[in-house]
């Protein structure tokens, strides 16, 4: 059986095609995705989902034609934007991407939109939710004509391979819109009334491993599935015995939990077949070791030497297991429980005051902040977890930060075969969706 797993991010399409059960890749394609809209408000951030649908239906027609026959087709994508769709399944709107301002623009009073939002609804929201664009759309009155739904990127695409007119999302992604409650796995229809939406504008929800849909070939559809858990999904062996980190610009921490785990430095997010994704997320993460490599190369040029990159010097210089380290703290943009919170550098003396020292302890820094969240996670996690999972540019192009992660977590440390992690995810997911049916 061979699967297609289709990821519609904000600034790339990508798409694979797996033979199934074994998950050996037969082909990628990765091409852009269309560019933001021109707006008169630089607060908005629109994308054409007409163009967007085109372009990533031709993907998959192309792969289905060169590598069939396909059983089925995974989808998942950009979370937390929304589009219109009228009673017919046609859009009426662009896409409302996840990273579209208007949230925080201020009410009277000076709050933000989300934050009145939040506080209204009891769920904690921010600019770009789904539901946080349509209620700031409705209180101005700006809903689009005819819109009879509002949906998500990857639903759009899945109806228009389908022919379904009426959009269906899974848990993973409903959750991303905002105002979800996770049990019994629906929508607060009272807190969205104090926010003036109606439960008529709402895309169907479903809990369940589940297609959307048939195409004209017989090929299956999947509902959408989240891109933070497909890309869970697509990385791990084993969901139950690994836990994943990823490290580029910014970070995370994935695991398998049986029930919500509630911290205020952690999400629970919907995962399949009834259980969830714990989520941690430092706020700087890979970014701490890019500002590091940024103030070597402002030192460089103030002596007088232009270069363009420091990073295979610093590798070099932080594979060295010094004595006297330093302990960084790299919470250089705080903590999502405390965003006033600070960096800080400790044991800092004349003997360690070095570029070596400095890479060393950033890189046991960033370690460190997701090795605290890992302790909280791991009482909920399945005695089994033992595996570590590590992916993101920051951990391919820097085998000493995979050294790091081994040793802190105590645990053998394996990459991705790909870097489509998130479309390796939804084919995946296409072959659960199969053994579900």
């Amino acid at each position: 059986m061979r699967t297609i797993g289709l990821d519609i991010g904000t600034t790339t399409l990508s798409a694979v095609v797996l033979e199934m059960p074994t998950r050996r890749p037969l082909a990628s394609r990765t091409q852009k995705s269309v560019g933001f809209l021109t707006s008169v408000n630089p607060w908005e951030k629109l994308q054409d989902a007409e163009e967007i649908r085109r372009r990533a239906t031709a993907m998959v027609r192309e792969l289905m034609e060169q590598y069939g026959p396909i059983t089925a087709v995974g989808l998942t994508g950009q979370m937390h934007g929304v589009l219109y769709v009228d009673e017919k399944g046609a859009a009426v709107s662009p896409l409302y991407t996840w990273q579209d301002e208007r949230g925080n623009l201020p009410v009277p009073g000076g709050e933000s939109f989300a934050r009145v939002m939040s506080r209204k609804t009891g769920y904690s929201l921010a600019t770009g939710y789904g539901m946080v664009t349509h209620a700031w759309n409705t209180a101005r009155g700006i809903v689009p004509p005819g819109a009879k739904r509002v949906t998500t990127i990857d639903a759009y695409v899945g109806m228009g391979l389908t022919g379904r007119q009426t959009p269906i999302l899974h848990h993973s992604e409903a959750a991303s819109l905002g105002v979800f409650s996770q049990e019994p796995g629906c929508f607060d229809l009272e807190a969205l009334a104090r926010m003036g939406i109606s439960p008529e504008i709402l895309p169907e929800v479903t809990g369940k491993t589940a297609f959307m849909g048939i195409m004209p070939s017989g090929t299956l559809v999947t509902v959408g599935l989240g891109d933070n858990q497909a890309s869970f999904l697509g990385s791990v062996p084993d969901a139950k015995r690994c836990v994943l980190v990823n490290m580029g610009t910014g970070g995370q921490i994935s695991a398998l939990a049986k029930r919500p785990v509630p911290s205020p430095d952690m999400e629970v997010r919907p995962f399949v077949d009834g259980d969830y994704l714990l989520v941690g997320s430092p706020l700087c993460s890979g970014r701490a070791y890019a500002l590091l490599e940024k103030f070597i190369r402002e030192c460089a040029k103030m002596a007088g030497a232009q270069v363009d990159s420091v990073y295979d010097q610093m590798n070099a210089l932080a594979g060295v297991q010094y004595a006297h380290p330093l302990k960084v703290r790299t919470t250089f943009s705080g903590k999502r429980s405390d965003p006033s919170l600070r960096g800080a550098i400790e044991n800092l003396g004349e003997e360690n005051f070095t570029p070596g020292h400095f890479a060393r302890g950033v890189l046991e820094g960033m370690t460190e902040e997701m090795f605290d969240l890992y302790q909280v996670m791991k009482p909920h996690l399945d005695p089994r977890a033992d595996r570590l999972v590590a992916s993101g540019n920051a951990v391919r192009l820097n085998p000493v930060l995979r050294d790091v992660l081994a040793q802190r977590f105590g645990m053998p440390v394996s990459m991705p075969d790909t870097r489509e992690e998130a479309a390796c995810g939804a084919a995946v997911f296409a072959e659960m969706a199969c053994k579900h049916r």
